[in-house]
């Protein structure tokens, strides 16, 4: 199926490119909504907006498939006061701004997902955390999430279905957390982190945009959705896996005090190390999607046989 139309709100980032790339063969517009402008690349287009007022940017919204944001400062970063209010407001204001923008138009997108994050979840260490069973947890990530999912349902789209995918640690070989472990595996720094028990909630990045896809297709389904791989595994049986997978025998691990010591420097917290994060897709896996990379050790293959 060829999609007429689909707009990354916030796309500029990481995952927005591989969203980009991925519905780049399968639409005949896609458009990301973006602060910087950006040379058209191919039908990949950049729409410029400032993400807390309405403008000219509204009529890209027109008869779209699918809208998915992706607004959010990145949290890799200190917890400081100022940090922390602009991790909330970088999440909350274009949220509710799409909210309004989809309200005013005579052709709204058929489908608005909301890239939440499944740190919403406890820490868990026992179970794996799912969207019926699961465990809110507690702390400042955790209410910005609440916050942030408060903000999507409190906007009314009656003609247009809502989704809120609480994405996992999306796995790619170009950015984000996979190529940085596999530098500390390079280092030799490649044991676990932590005690290593914690649990990583991670998804490969082509079954992330694939879940997008198949929430699009499936229009009976709404509501709130796990994005992550259903084999759960831990930090230390991972590092391992990138290790091994590499073909380094072993690796010094990261002690917490060391950790703590190296977040400061590199101005970063903890928590996105060592919180354990076990979750599971139960309603996504429930509705007939199957995950093409659900073990750990096919993605990490796959991973490293991709050129970066």
């Amino acid at each position: 199926m060829l999609y007429q139309k689909i707009v990354l709100a916030g796309g500029s980032g990481y995952l927005g490119t591989v969203l980009a790339g991925y519905y780049r063969s399968r639409a005949k517009e896609v458009i990301i909504l973006s602060r910087k402008p950006r040379p058209d690349d191919g039908n990949i287009s950049t729409v410029v907006w400032d993400a807390r007022t309405t403008g000219s940017w509204l009529k890209c919204l027109e008869g779209a498939d699918m809208l998915i944001n992706l607004c959010g400062k990145n949290v890799n970063c200190r917890y400081t006061p100022e940090n922390k209010k602009a991790i909330v407001l970088s999440r909350t204001v274009p949220t509710r701004l799409l909210g309004e923008a989809i309200a005013l138009l005579q052709q709204p997108p058929q489908l608005w997902i909301n890239v939440t994050s499944a740190t919403i979840y406890r820490h868990a260490e026992d179970r794996p955390q799912d969207e019926l069973t699961g465990e809110t947890g507690y702390g400042f990530s955790v209410d910005v999430c609440n916050g942030w999912e408060e903000s999507f349902w409190q906007c009314a789209t009656p003609a247009t279905r809502k989704v809120a995918l609480r994405m996992g640690i999306v796995l790619g070989r170009r950015d984000g957390a996979f190529p940085r472990l596999l530098n500390l595996v390079k280092m030799g720094f490649g044991g676990r982190q932590g005690n290593g028990s914690q649990y990583i909630g991670w998804v490969h990045e082509q079954d992330a945009a694939r879940a997008t896809e198949w929430l699009l297709q499936h229009p009976a389904l709404s509501g709130i959705f796990n994005c992550t791989a259903p084999g759960g595994i831990t930090n230390s049986a991972f590092m391992r896996l990138l290790r091994e997978t590499y073909g380094i025998r072993a690796g010094l691990p990261l002690p917490q005090w060391l950790l703590e010591t190296g977040a400061r420097l590199a101005g970063t917290e903890t928590e996105l190390l060592l919180k354990s994060r076990w979750v599971y897709p139960r309603l996504l896996e429930q509705a007939g999607f199957r995950f093409a990379y659900a073990d750990a050790a096919h993605a990490v293959h796959d991973l490293l046989a991709t050129v970066a």
